[in-house]
């Protein structure tokens, strides 16, 4: 059965088609000083809060260089390059999280692109990146895309960190199982991810554990392409992606920056990501991810709580820490910029010859 609402768009399932490359509307594009081509680089303008009035941190900042990269199944994903271009210079290729993009790594890459080469693109049916038919969503398909962009931010022999969050995270750990990609990873950061179990173990609804219709409704929603704005249903959202993603004490101005980038996703994508989620188990490239890697987690994450760092820790061959952020939630790129920025920092001069 299809459920549609009244723009005839699936809730729960869709008939197939063919992937769609993401027009300006959806991101409020504009063109880029460097390239008339390139994706739109601001927050979306349908905020509680101002653009113009953000803290620096929080805004996009301009790449060295965007570029179009095609996966093994032709789409076309974003990406973009920050930092020094340097050959010496250690380089981190960033993988957001589910609903999110490029604009969630926004402080972090402020804080490294004066001494680390960054690589952040879209995942495939977030950001500007093409948004793929029925058939385009899998973790397999998720692994050929960073396997395409390694493929083309890599020179023969180089290696670069890898940071996940959240679904990225999942990727970095997929991805563990293949040697084209294992092999030119020097370390990783698994930033408030889980390997499997991930809806049966979040906390995402009050009361859900002790109260089965709340949990069908959670696992419905999170499988869902249901609206989360404009209007008063955007309000709500709003609320309910604080209270999921966001620890207690978030600044409001993150809890804007945050509900603006996942309203902005392509709600059959998300919805079609969920149900994939859903079932999702990388456990088996959590044990192959042979390389330094460390996990970070928040104490108030409910998407991905402490439980599921806990087995990934216990999975790596070679876990150099596990570190729980009190009061953190789910979003720790923009919840806590500094401390991610900094473990990565630790990753790529372990790296470093010599």
């Amino acid at each position: 059965m299809i459920i549609t609402d009244a723009d005839g768009i699936a809730l729960v399932e869709r008939a197939c088609d063919g992937h769609a490359r993401k027009n300006s509307s959806s991101l409020d594009m504009e063109l880029s000083p460097a390239d008339s081509a390139s994706p739109h680089r601001s927050l979306p303008a349908e905020m509680s809060v101002s653009p113009e009035s953000l803290q620096e941190s929080l805004k996009p900042p301009e790449p060295a260089q965007q570029q179009w990269i095609t996966s093994a199944d032709g789409i076309q994903l974003n990406v973009e390059l920050h930092g020094p271009q340097y050959p010496a210079t250690p380089t981190v290729v960033l993988l957001h999280g589910w609903t999110c993009s490029i604009l969630s790594w926004a402080p972090v890459i402020r804080a490294l692109r004066d001494e680390i080469r960054v690589v952040a693109y879209d995942q495939r049916g977030h950001g500007a990146s093409d948004t793929p038919g029925c058939d385009g969503y899998s973790i397999e398909a998720l692994a050929s895309d960073l396997a395409a962009v390694l493929d083309w931010a890599l020179r023969p022999g180089q290696k670069a960190v890898l940071a996940g969050h959240s679904m990225g995270g999942m990727v970095v750990m997929a991805v563990a199982l293949q040697d084209r990609v294992l092999s030119r990873t020097s370390g990783a950061l698994l930033a408030s991810t889980g390997a499997s179990n991930l809806f049966a173990e979040g906390f995402y609804l009050p009361f859900t554990g002790s109260i089965p219709p709340l949990v069908a409704l959670q696992n419905w929603l999170l499988r869902s392409a249901v609206p989360l704005g404009p209007g008063l249903v955007s309000s709500l959202s709003r609320m309910l992606l604080s209270y999921l993603t966001l620890g207690p004490d978030a600044p409001a101005e993150v809890g804007a920056v945050n509900a603006a980038i996942i309203q902005a996703c392509d709600r059959r994508a998300r919805g079609s990501w969920g149900r994939i989620l859903a079932s999702l188990d990388v456990t088996v490239g959590a044990g192959a991810l042979d390389v330094p890697t460390h996990v970070l987690v928040g104490t108030a994450d409910r998407l991905t709580p402490p439980v599921q760092a806990s087995r990934i820790a216990r999975l790596l061959p070679r876990c150099e820490g596990v570190t729980e952020l009190p009061g953190i939630g789910h979003v720790t790129p923009l919840e806590a910029p500094d401390v991610v920025a900094e473990l990565i920092r630790k990753l790529a001069a372990a790296s470093e010859p010599g």
